[in-house]
């Protein structure tokens, strides 16, 4: 794996049969790795139950996968730059396929969240350099089906992880969640690196920023831990989650300032003085706290509150990327013509629609009525992700492209976490508000509730089935109550972005428009 040389001329973008051929390799390869964020989460009590461990413990499969990933994609530009696009993305895809093995295998608890740390290590890059390489190989009129085609992948992916996930565990076992990456995996980084070897970025040799990377690690870290255990350990009432937010805060805050002031420091910070990329990003992180927590409490509700199985909430959910997958390639081919920040609006008034829509349905809603918002929510899908990656890349050169993916993915990814944790809770608390005000309604001087329980009582039992029937029934209501108001929470924090997207300034011409390395 030679490096190529900084003046070799510049290659022709790939067309025809090659490119084909690359789309579908790095587009397999990015959908393996969004795939294994969510593909675990409905496997987790078997595995607990295989592995000899509570599900508590069970959860640290999916935690040390986002912990590893989040701290290594910001740094996908200095590793790019490093090592070279088409190596990184290799060497990070073949990383992960090993390791995926290896959590296959796995024989303990411990091991399989090693196998893990080491496969989100290997994933933290791949999404970021799966951008930059389709973009940078692409010719020019085609870039926006290019960046179409990525974030139709990067968005569909997590929907289907939980469908998929729940069919290998009931089917065959659970390490089969992880088998399945391997002949993609090795598929994707023999086409790609067939293809690109020859084509190898510039390639930029830097010493390390060993305070940047120890801050980094430090801060996301400690982070991402509290993000994924806060609300388990009842969040700020638990000293060891007060802690590891001092050190977030504290080790973040350095960071940022260290970054800076260093002359060769390892994420390149300074993309935010330029205006559309923080516009960007800003909006996307902000749309994805709304757009993920919906994305998490409706399949918790539907399962705890519906009696719905993994599978089936997971049916439910997938309508989402019909109208995504079809309007995708359209959005790409048309990029260039639209009004982007129109489109966005766009977007952010689907979701709000849909969102309000979803705080409409009872606690007896049927399928086909929960089906038809999130069939709908589709449409905003590739109006949403699509433009607002154009708008963050414009302006840069093909060597930020990496960087800039890299950074904006971890604030997607960061978003994602945050908006996990604080949905839940705020579910979880709101139905604990709302079985307290409608529990007070249940009580003697109350005749609906007194006819209810003189008619359980008629049916025979002990008294204190039927307060335990009530109970469930308000528990129940409680539930639906609160997610309704997430559902509302999400609506108004979509409407509030829409201003936001406005800040962003023409023109977002074509990304990169002088790439080909």
């Amino acid at each position: 794996m030679a490096a190529t040389p900084a003046d070799r001329t510049p290659l022709p973008p790939l067309t025809g049969a090659p490119l084909a051929m690359l789309t579908v390799a790095v587009a397999f390869a990015t959908f393996m790795e969004v795939l294994d964020i969510t593909i675990v989460n409905v496997s987790v009590p078997h595995i607990a139950g295989s592995l000899g461990v509570s599900p508590q413990e069970g959860t640290w499969a999916i935690s040390s996968y986002s912990l590893a990933s989040a701290i290594m994609q910001p740094l996908s530009g200095w590793i790019a730059r490093q090592f070279g696009e088409v190596r990184s993305f290799c060497i990070s895809a073949l990383l992960f396929v090993a390791m995926s093995v290896l959590c296959g295998f796995a024989p303990s608890m411990p091991m399989l969240v090693i196998g893990r740390l080491l496969q989100g290590a290997g994933s933290g890059p791949m999404v970021a350099l799966s951008l930059s390489l389709l973009l940078n190989n692409y010719p020019n009129e085609k870039k926006g089906l290019a960046l179409a085609l990525w974030a139709m992948t990067v968005v569909v992916a997590p929907i289907f992880g939980p469908i998929l996930g729940g069919f290998l565990t009931d089917n065959y076992s659970w390490p089969w969640i992880f088998y399945i990456n391997v002949p993609v995996g090795l598929l994707a980084v023999a086409i790609t690196w067939t293809l690109l070897r020859n084509r190898e970025s510039k390639i930029v040799k830097t010493r390390i920023d060993a305070v940047g990377l120890v801050l980094l690690v430090l801060g996301i870290g400690c982070l991402q831990f509290m993000l994924d255990n806060g609300n388990d350990k009842d969040w700020f009432s638990s000293p060891f989650i007060t802690a590891l937010a001092i050190i977030a805060i504290v080790s973040l805050v350095f960071f940022v300032a260290w970054e800076l002031t260093e002359r060769q420091p390892i994420v390149d910070l300074t993309l935010f003085r330029k205006r559309n990329f923080t516009v960007g990003v800003a909006a996307m992180s902000f749309g994805m706290v709304g757009f993920f927590g919906i994305n998490v409490v409706y399949p918790l509700w539907l399962q705890t509150v519906l009696g719905y199985t993994a599978s089936w909430a997971g049916y439910a959910t997938a309508p989402v990327g019909i109208l995504a997958f079809l309007l995708s390639p359209i959005i790409g081919r048309n990029i260039q013509r639209l009004e982007l920040r129109s489109v966005v609006t766009f977007a952010f008034i689907v979701f709000a629609f849909t969102s309000y829509w979803f705080a409409s349905f009872p606690d007896n809603a049927a399928f086909n009525q929960l089906i038809w918002p999130r069939f709908i929510m589709g449409m905003g899908i590739p109006c949403f992700f699509i433009p607002l990656n154009q708008i963050f890349l414009s302006g840069l050169q093909p060597d930020q492209i990496a960087s800039a993916s890299g950074v904006a993915n971890f604030c997607r990814t960061l978003a994602a976490s945050v908006s996990t944790a604080v949905t839940v809770t705020i579910w979880q608390h709101r139905g604990e508000y709302h079985h307290t005000v409608l529990a007070e309604h249940v009580n003697a001087t109350s005749p609906a509730a007194m006819d209810y329980i003189n008619g359980l009582g008629a049916l025979g039992g002990p008294a204190a089935r039927g307060l335990s029937i009530i109970d469930a029934l308000v528990t129940r209501q409680a539930l639906t109550l609160a997610v309704n108001d997430v559902f509302l929470l999400c609506t108004v924090l979509f409407l509030a972005m829409i201003p936001v997207v406005w800040f962003a300034k023409p023109p977002f011409g074509n990304v990169a428009a002088g790439a080909g390395h």
